[in-house]
């Protein structure tokens, strides 16, 4: 699972937004897989305690790759960043992983989108990135998909909602952070460190609601590590690649994917609000990479003419 690169992911500028929204992609198919599973172990083991293994058994699916590159391939500048990312990176798995054994999977992702949105406003202030008026119009929109799922004053808001949406608070600061690292950090650096916060760090929780897994369960859990660093992997070379405001949309998908891991697995059926509210996200987000595409083909029919008049 481990990377191969000891430098930051080098592509073409006009390959970015492709490549970064193929990264993306591959991420929320292994974000929903990582759902699924946690869900169905949860019938064994506390959320917090399944949140341990996924970082014992994400840390040692890196070690081949830090045993090939050395301790020397950890050595950085930015270990203040890396610390409040895992400070910030295990407040936001315990919640998250809590929140899906008790929400639907669809309606639990649904909620999540709202970390892209909050990705997009921090990328604005944190990472100067420029996003135009009819972005903001499409984040405007997209937390009004996550009103018409929440539906305050018509049904109680409960823990397990706020979890999320603390989650996904959290989890786009830490996107933030991720992309600040990937101007100047490996990939593999950025997810190994995660791993190494997260592991003795999510154990203390852990040791209050231990319990013993199954081997059937313990394979489980070796596989939500492997799909986990599979997934970090992705989102990590994804924001390295391209703008986070740009490949944030594309995590649409993820809903795609942990709908149909609800039905096909547990016989989960979204109810109709939890639908429409998705669908209005999706539908921002998907006018959001439409109008991101429009303006990566204006950039570069720009610089072809540009070009050519240099030629003449």
């Amino acid at each position: 699972m481990a990377g191969t690169e000891n430098s930051p992911v080098s592509v073409k500028p006009d390959d970015a937004p492709l490549a970064g929204a193929l990264w993306m992609v591959g991420a929320c198919l292994g974000f929903a897989a990582m759902a699924g599973i946690i869900r169905h172990v949860s019938a064994e083991l506390h959320p917090f305690e399944i949140a341990f293994f996924r970082n014992f058994f994400g840390l040692a699916f890196m070690m081949p790759w830090l045993a090939r590159v050395g301790w020397g391939g950890l050595k950085t500048q930015r270990i203040g960043l890396y610390t409040v990312r895992g400070i910030t990176g295990l407040a936001a798995m315990l919640a998250w992983f809590w929140a899906i054994t008790i929400l639907p999977l669809a309606e639990a992702t649904a909620l999540s989108f709202t970390a892209p949105l909050f990705a997009t406003i921090l990328a604005v202030f944190v990472l100067a990135e420029v996003v135009r008026a009819r972005r903001w119009a499409a984040i405007l929109v997209g937390f009004v998909g996550a009103l018409i799922i929440l539906r305050p004053g018509v049904q109680e808001i409960g823990w397990p909602t706020l979890a999320v949406l603390f989650s996904s608070l959290l989890m786009a600061t830490s996107t933030v952070m991720i992309k600040i690292l990937s101007r100047t950090e490996p990939t593999s650096a950025i997810v190994t460190y995660m791993v190494i916060y997260l592991t003795p760090m999510s154990l203390i929780p852990a040791l209050f609601v231990w319990e013993t897994p199954s081997w059937t369960t313990l394979a489980w859990l070796i596989a939500l590590g492997g799909v986990a660093t599979a997934a970090h992997q992705c989102i990590t070379r994804s924001f390295t690649v391209a703008e986070a405001s740009a490949v944030m949309p594309f995590d649409f998908t993820r809903l795609i994917f942990a709908a149909l891991i609800g039905y096909f697995f547990f016989g989960q059926i979204p109810d109709l609000w939890s639908g429409i509210g998705a669908a209005v996200i999706v539908a921002a987000s998907v006018y959001v990479a439409h109008r991101e595409a429009v303006v990566a083909r204006s950039a570069k029919a720009a610089r072809d003419t540009a070009a050519e008049r240099v030629g003449r």
